[in-house]
């Protein structure tokens, strides 16, 4: 883990005192850790008693219960998410009305260890309308001794009567320079540009600057500087950006871009005079629009990086401008 320590301390404080609210919505941007903390805080409970002192949820307890826990095996803590469907690896699109109801069935058995019983639904955004509903009736009347941490990447999109019952925990991003002391003490190997460049794609979500760790972050930000500072007059570089990005085997170089682009924008729009920065926003509110219509729409990996190319050729000096005027 990297960061939370409000969130930590929330929960923990809220143990010690004997007033642990019985539902929490872990909320922020997918890949901020929030199932992972989930993951702890059901661990410490289970592994403690109703109360006492704890100096952070790493704290061990009960050593019978923690083997359980590590082996996958504590009875009393419950895990609803999107399950593969069939023997395929795809997951089913949400979690569902019957997963909810063979979770609330096992909530009206005694306990048969410890003394807390956890349910940790990740992502709570993926429950189906009936699933939502279900889940609700058990959060207004919540069975004793039972915590529920339910994760969200949008919080917003929830039902308000869930929200309501829950007390919410935000999961900010990761302040840059913490990012960077974290990854290059993962990576000592990473070249410093390197680190910064991952930092600066992944927004500050760690999940995501680990996914970007393995992609060659500095060679597809030189290509997309090439783009915006030549205007790639015979299309060259906006084809092959392309074809590099296109098809469901490239989705995950396609999101690089995606997040590289943000950073490369703003970088652009540092250099250029005042009365030149509008056109730069312009850019990047139509990769945004573009992003959007084929999330909507097929996904053309292809057509999404050739528009983003295109973005960025219009972002070539004119005559007589400078190319060091675009990108250094």
């Amino acid at each position: 883990m990297i960061g939370h320590l409000d969130a930590e301390k929330a929960l923990v404080e809220a143990w010690q005192g004997g007033r642990l609210h019985h539902a929490w919505l872990l909320a922020g941007p997918q890949g901020m850790g929030k199932g992972a903390f989930a993951e702890r805080v059901a661990r410490f409970l289970v592994t403690h008693g109703a109360g006492g002192y704890a100096a952070s949820l790493d704290d061990r307890g009960d050593e019978a219960a923690n083997r359980l826990v590590e082996a996958g095996n504590h009875p009393e803590i419950l895990r609803l998410a999107r399950q593969p469907k069939d023997k395929a690896k795809e997951l089913a699109r949400n979690i569902t009305i019957e997963q909810v109801r063979q979770m609330i069935r096992r909530l009206h058995l005694s306990l048969s260890l410890g003394e807390w019983r956890v349910i940790i639904v990740d992502a709570v955004d993926d429950l189906e309308t009936d699933g939502a509903n279900a889940l609700l009736k058990t959060l207004e009347e919540p069975p004793a001794k039972t915590l529920f941490l339910l994760v969200s990447h949008s919080p917003g999109r929830l039902l308000p009567t869930i929200r309501s019952r829950c007390r919410m925990l935000r999961f900010q991003p990761i302040a840059p320079d913490v990012m960077t002391s974290w990854l290059h003490e993962l990576r000592p190997m990473l070249d410093l540009a390197d680190v910064r460049a991952i930092v600066a794609a992944s927004g500050g979500v760690p999940g995501k600057a680990l996914a970007l760790i393995d992609s060659d972050v500095a060679a597809m930000e030189k290509k997309l500087l090439a783009i915006a500072s030549s205007g790639d007059p015979e299309n060259r570089l906006r084809e092959a950006l392309a074809r590099e990005v296109g098809g469901t085997s490239n989705r995950a170089r396609l999101e690089l871009v995606i997040d590289i682009v943000p950073g490369l924008l703003a970088r652009i729009a540092r250099e250029r005079p005042v009365a030149e920065i509008a056109p730069v926003l312009a850019r990047w509110e139509r990769v945004q629009r573009t992003v959007r219509d084929a999330i909507r729409g097929s996904y053309d990996g292809a057509m999404v990086g050739f528009e983003i190319g295109n973005c960025l050729a219009e972002l070539a000096p004119r005559q007589g401008q400078s190319a060091g005027q675009v990108a250094r």
